[in-house]
């Protein structure tokens, strides 16, 4: 079963996924520049017909890369753990499962934004958002009853 968030309970969690979130941006920004390096080198050798290759260092840059391949990994699947769904890393995008009226919806924030502003259906895109609106304070009144 699906953890499901109230908007209170998502709203707190915004400080340390913020956080998170940004840690697996720096990471997988990373390895995306080493991968740039090694491939540029890989073609660069390719087209001179081979040339000597300081093999130490190209080691040492995989090994970096592959570090931040798996900081990256390792920093999605601790939001994961939470319940939380990264929609999209690069965007920033995070959707917190919710129960409205009988259905799950997904709460919907963006890196920057100060709140939790917007919301929409599973079967709906991040384009498709709705402003949240007082049914999900009545969910918060309803959980302490």
């Amino acid at each position: 079963m699906t953890k499901t968030f109230t908007w209170n309970e998502a709203q707190t969690l915004l400080p340390v996924l913020e956080s998170l979130l940004k840690r697996a941006q720096t990471s997988a920004e990373t390895a995306s520049e080493l991968e740039s390096e090694m491939q540029a080198l890989s073609h660069q050798i390719f087209l001179s017909g081979g040339m000597r290759v300081d093999i130490a260092s190209a080691a040492r840059r995989r090994a970096d890369r592959d570090a931040a391949v798996q900081e990256t990994r390792d920093t999605l699947a601790e939001i994961d753990s939470i319940g939380v769904q990264v929609a999209d890393l690069e965007e920033g995008l995070l959707a917190f499962p919710c129960k409205l009226e009988g259905s799950v919806v997904l709460l919907s924030w963006q890196l920057g934004e100060p709140t939790i502003t917007s919301w929409h259906g599973e079967d709906e895109s991040f384009t498709e958002r709705k402003p949240v609106d007082s049914r999900f304070g009545r969910i918060e009144r309803e959980r302490l009853n």
